[in-house]
């Protein structure tokens, strides 16, 4: 029987796939797996039989993922599952930052006590006034399962759309538009772009892409939307490149003293995953990929070890290793399994930077010896017996 510990409320949708060989529990600290959201995870003491932790979301900024690694601990997250909510939700945000409808509605508030209001909206909406969408020029940095959907919508829209993204997947390019054109660097859709949107994941080189040095390639008047990590946009150039008229409007799904303060910034308090159907699909996912792991060995969307999968162990036995990839680590160890005199009817082995993982599966349950052998081999992090 596995434990499953939940650190946010999680959707029943994902929940009430739990089979009957696992039961929930308050006590994290007797827990083989974790599902959570937004709870952050870094100043936790993580439980020395914790095999798992599953996001139910994209990011994965909350969850110590090198700490996890070395303990032995595969994170998931749900690629995917919220893309239709973030893509539609970008969609109003390109219209927002087009048009002003806030500033509209929020002068309609202002004098809605007013008996004349129908005369003074008629005399006063010219203020408001923006423009339209159709046949604009717009860029997209990073074309994955946010990106590549957007483009196609703005393409129906009427927009000339332009793509960039060097890690593009066979599959994203093969469902995108085919009048999307191709931009080889950010540079050039800077250059461009009426309206730009990033689309990336957070790392040290996409940290504050939009920054000075970018914003100063733009057009003037140029729109900004982000509705993927708060830190891929340089604040402080962005208060300046507003005030100065270089950016029309910044959009932003990520409010902060900054931005919440910042004139010419729309800041959405975080609402890009926030939908009952991006929930559930997320929850859905999380679920499934823990009890995939857990019971079969298999990993798939982790983002701290590779994706390993097997299916359904059809041999005697399974046994699983994540371990640091040193050179020569799977000679080693089919070498302690072959001196048990055990046959390997199976296996399988990938490595994602300084972690890798191997399945195993044998023509016999494996004896308690080989995997003693197996956890003594340098770099070996965690052994499991699947079976």
């Amino acid at each position: 029987m596995f434990q499953i510990h939940y650190l946010n409320k999680i959707s029943q949708q994902g929940t009430a796939l739990w089979t009957e060989d696992f039961a929930l529990t308050d006590d994290m600290e007797t827990a083989d797996g974790i599902v959570l959201r937004s709870a952050n995870m870094h100043d936790m003491e993580l439980p020395e039989n914790l095999l798992a932790v599953a996001r139910a979301g994209a990011g994965v900024n909350n969850i110590p993922l090198t700490t996890c690694a070395d303990k032995g601990i595969v994170v998931f997250n749900t690629p995917g599952a919220n893309a239709r909510s973030v893509m539609e939700l970008t969609l109003c945000g390109m219209l927002l930052g087009s048009r002003d409808i806030i500033g509209g509605v929020n002068w309609v508030q202002s004098i809605k006590d007013d008996p004349d209001i129908a005369k003074k909206v008629e005399k006063g909406k010219s203020r408001f006034a923006g423009h339209e969408i159709a046949g604009k020029k717009l860029g997209i940095i990073g074309l994955g399962n946010i990106g590549g959907p957007l483009a196609n919508r703005a393409r129906k829209l009427g927009m000339e759309v332009y793509g960039c993204d060097p890690h593009i997947s066979v599959e994203a390019a093969w469902n995108l538009d085919g009048h999307v054109q191709r931009m080889k660097t950010p540079e050039e859709i800077y250059a461009t772009c009426d309206i730009i949107t990033v689309h990336v994941p957070l790392l040290k080189e996409t940290e504050k892409m939009i920054n000075a040095s970018a914003l100063s390639k733009m057009k003037d008047g140029v729109i900004i939307l982000n509705f993927a990590r708060d830190l891929l946009v340089d604040d402080d150039a962005m208060a300046d490149a507003l005030s100065s008229g270089k950016v029309a409007r910044y959009v932003t799904d990520f409010p902060n003293p900054k931005t919440a303060n910042m004139p010419g910034c729309i800041a959405i308090p975080h609402l890009g995953a926030s939908t009952e159907e991006s929930e559930d699909n997320c929850a859905r996912m999380a679920v499934r990929e823990m009890m995939d792991y857990l019971e079969n060995g298999n990993i798939v969307n982790s983002v701290n070890y590779p994706n390993c999968d097997m299916g359904v162990c059809q041999s005697e036995g399974r046994i699983t290793i994540l371990h640091h990839n040193i050179p020569g680590s799977l000679g080693r160890f089919t070498a302690a399994i072959a001196s048990e005199n055990v046959n390997i009817a199976g296996l399988m082995n990938k490595s994602r930077g300084e972690y890798a993982y191997t399945m195993l599966d044998l023509d016999h349950h494996p004896s308690a010896e080989v995997v003693e052998h197996l956890k003594e081999i340098e770099g070996v992090v965690r052994v499991r017996v699947i079976r």
